[in-house]
């Protein structure tokens, strides 16, 4: 029988990018997996965290414990942003609860992103992809520096049939949830940085393993008319060429 897996989509998935959500579910079907999908999830709290607003984004944690402890089987996000999120931050959260800890620590045990959990976990890197062209791989923060995730997105890319793959540099791309809104002129300076080195590379596509760090590219590249388009790791995983757009 199959090992049944709990897909945490993610709420710019869920309500932006669905066809990031169903190149995930490909990807881990194509891995043998039984995916599940808890309706009732929700967002993971992150924004309201990062805000300060942290008895908001307790109230969301606390959601998100009760939804995913009615399941079974390891937790998948597609995001080192929300990944990083669950499976560390709400231990700080509950800090001084020590009931809701016990319970944080318990979700964080079962949690994995995407990446991390196909190379570490199932020791799978090749899932027969093709791709004609060069990518630049763009190394998120939280995914990088929370998650200390670095070669697993790589070892998967170097797997995909005719791809070039190309790294930029580990800075920010000026994202950052709402430090982009509260702080836009300095994420816009981050952003141009980000798209300088896009440039350089000579790539036609860029991949990273959170769409909220490609869809704040996408809309820089867009703006300058540039042909770079953005894609999620899963999706050339699972040999969709379509992108963001």
């Amino acid at each position: 029988m199959a090992e049944t897996v709990q897909l945490f989509v993610t709420c710019l998935i869920d309500g932006l990018f669905p066809q990031v959500g169903e190149a995930v579910v490909e990807v881990l079907t194509r891995a043998g997996l039984q995916v599940e999908f808890p309706a009732d999830q929700t967002c993971c709290g992150q924004p309201a965290f990062n805000a300060g607003y942290h008895p908001e984004a307790r109230r969301m944690a606390k959601h998100t414990i009760e939804v995913f402890e009615k399941t079974v089987g390891p937790i998948i996000i597609p995001s080192g942003s929300c990944a990083a999120m669950v499976k560390h931050h709400y231990v700080d959260l509950f800090a001084a609860e020590p009931e809701w800890k016990a319970r944080a620590e318990a979700l964080a045990e079962r949690t994995f992103e995407l990446s991390q959990f196909l190379v570490d976990e199932l020791g799978l890197t090749q899932f027969g992809a093709t791709h004609d062209g060069k990518v630049a791989y763009h190394p998120s923060c939280h995914l990088l520096r929370d998650m200390k995730i670095e070669r697993q997105p790589l070892a998967l890319l170097e797997q995909i049939d005719g791809l070039e793959v190309e790294p930029l540099e580990a800075e920010c791309c000026g994202f950052g949830g709402v430090f982009a809104v509260d702080h836009a002129e300095v994420s816009a300076e981050m952003l141009g940085r980000k798209m300088e080195n896009i440039a350089q590379t000579g790539a036609d596509t860029v991949v990273a393993c959170d769409v909220s760090c490609l869809m704040h590219i996408e809309g820089g590249l867009r703006k300058q008319g540039s042909s770079v388009r953005c894609v999620h790791l899963a999706q050339l995983l699972a040999g969709e060429n379509g992108g963001l757009r």
